[in-house]
């Protein structure tokens, strides 16, 4: 067997187009393949997990088998890039992102800094800017682009300890309900705050925080010595999709004196729409706000943004500096992200944002979304037209629950099995009250209303 080539670590320019024409190929046959891809597949699961669970070997290796390799392994298990992903939050991955990812990684620039890379950050602030105006945020609004809402929650839960509680926190509480994502509880206790002070406040009957509720748990802690200091609302929980009511969370937050954050991790690419504006109504109260364009937007994985009311708030409870930085001077009018959030070495995030909105142009990113709300109103009309079916809450935007009604917990879950087995969709489950649920969330901007149609078909198939 001949020993391939060596492959020097700095590639040739004919080198870079030969490998890179071969990585382009395998990607256009990936995309061409998902109209009619398995939408779930474990097959050889358990096989190539074997195979590619292996040190890297002495010499160098073949890149067309390298490919293949990765293409078998990125064909196991569920496809989140496909039309039948219809599950937890879709994430199209737009192939015009995964581009500006790749000119991005191949440049290599280092972004936690202005002076480093001042035009690129300014692309990066410039997407910044726009989304804080388009959510209703001041023109003195700010943030970063993180790694997901996780990231970007743990930030905002940093600022908000230090802006309203100082150095002594160990009393500060803060407010959630049964369904704002465990990533805010997450982040409290990364922030050093006592398991405690993460307080749950009760739902109204449609899923939303109680305001009355919240205030009355505020009143109380305070009387009782503790130190309320952030109000998170969310605005499209993950189980539900519901949205709390932010215009009166929002006059809540200011009658309190509470940081008043919103999880729109979600739902904020809806504000882009007429209809998301008018049900994110309150959001530009907001002092903070996570939002992952690798959700509503279509990007790939691992975008994140965080909007915040007052940058100097982020700036306070992040910065720092070293000697060796005093090479480093400030670049007029632009921010270092470095001293914003929790990343000091950073990629440079800002292109996959960037590159598809100049491209495609915001109206196509709306027009998708509007279609996704359309999709979602012909689901529920549909299953709720099924006597079988019990979908007891219409969708605020594009999640769906529903379950039969003759059937315990465990005749769902064969129920979601059955659907799941037909591999030409795949939904997920949630539990809300105690009770198991089907959960559909239409969001991936490669489902249209053919592969809606045909899980309906499946959805109803199974029920017999």
């Amino acid at each position: 067997m001949t020993e391939p080539a060596a492959v020097p670590l700095d590639l040739t320019p004919a080198m870079i187009e030969q490998l890179g024409r071969q990585a382009l190929d395998l990607v256009v046959r990936q995309i061409a393949a998902l109209p009619h891809a398995p939408a779930s597949d474990y097959r050889t699961a358990t096989e190539l997990s074997r195979r590619v669970h292996r040190p890297p070997a002495d010499g160098p290796g073949d890149f067309a088998a390298l490919l293949e390799t990765f293409r078998q392994a990125a064909g196991q298990g569920v496809d989140t890039s496909g039309p039948g992903y219809l599950a937890y939050f879709p994430a199209g991955g737009l192939v015009s992102a995964a581009l500006a990812e790749l000119l991005a990684q191949a440049a290599n620039r280092f972004t936690g800094v202005a002076q480093t890379a001042p035009a690129l950050v300014a692309m990066e602030e410039s997407v910044l800017t726009w989304l804080a105006s388009q959510f209703g945020l001041p023109a003195s609004a700010g943030g970063l682009v993180t790694t997901g809402a996780s990231a970007a929650t743990l930030s905002a839960v940093v600022a908000a300890r230090h802006d309203r509680l100082g150095a002594e926190f160990g009393d500060g509480t803060l407010y959630v309900t049964e369904h704002t994502h465990y990533c805010l509880a997450k982040a409290a206790h990364i922030a050093g705050l006592p398991a405690g002070c993460v307080r749950v406040v009760p739902t109204t009957p449609d899923l939303r925080m109680d305001p009355a509720a919240a205030a009355a748990m505020i009143q109380a802690d305070r009387a009782a010595g503790r130190r309320p200091f952030l109000l998170a609302a969310t605005a499209g929980s993950t189980s539900t999709g519901t949205i709390d009511p932010l215009s009166v969370l929002a006059a809540l937050a200011r009658e309190h004196d509470l940081w008043f954050h919103v999880d729109a991790a979600y739902g904020g690419g809806f504000q882009l729409t007429g209809r998301g504006r008018a049900l994110l109504e309150g959001i530009g109260e907001a002092d903070s706000i996570t939002f992952d364009p690798h959700k509503s937007l279509f990007l790939p994985y691992g975008t994140g943004v965080l909007l915040v009311r007052d940058p100097a708030a982020l700036r306070a409870a992040h910065a720092g500096g070293g000697q060796y930085l005093q090479d480093l001077s400030s670049v007029e009018g632009l921010p270092d992200y470095s001293q914003l959030g929790i990343d000091l070495t950073r990629d440079y995030r800002g292109l996959r944002l960037w590159l598809p909105l100049h491209l495609h142009g915001v109206r196509a990113f709306a027009d998708a979304l509007d279609d996704k709300l359309d999709l979602a109103a012909l689901v529920y009309r549909e299953l709720s037209a099924d006597p079988r079916l019990d979908v007891p809450w219409p969708p605020d935007l594009t999640v769906l629950l529903f379950r039969l009604r003759d059937g315990d917990d465990e005749r769902n879950r064969r129920f979601l099995a059955d659907i799941n087995a037909t591999q030409r969709v795949y939904l997920s489950s949630t539990t809300v009250g105690g009770v198991f649920y089907l959960r559909m969330c239409v969001l991936s901007f490669r489902t249209g209303k053919d592969r809606v149609e045909e899980a309906l078909r499946i959805i109803d198939a199974a029920t017999d």
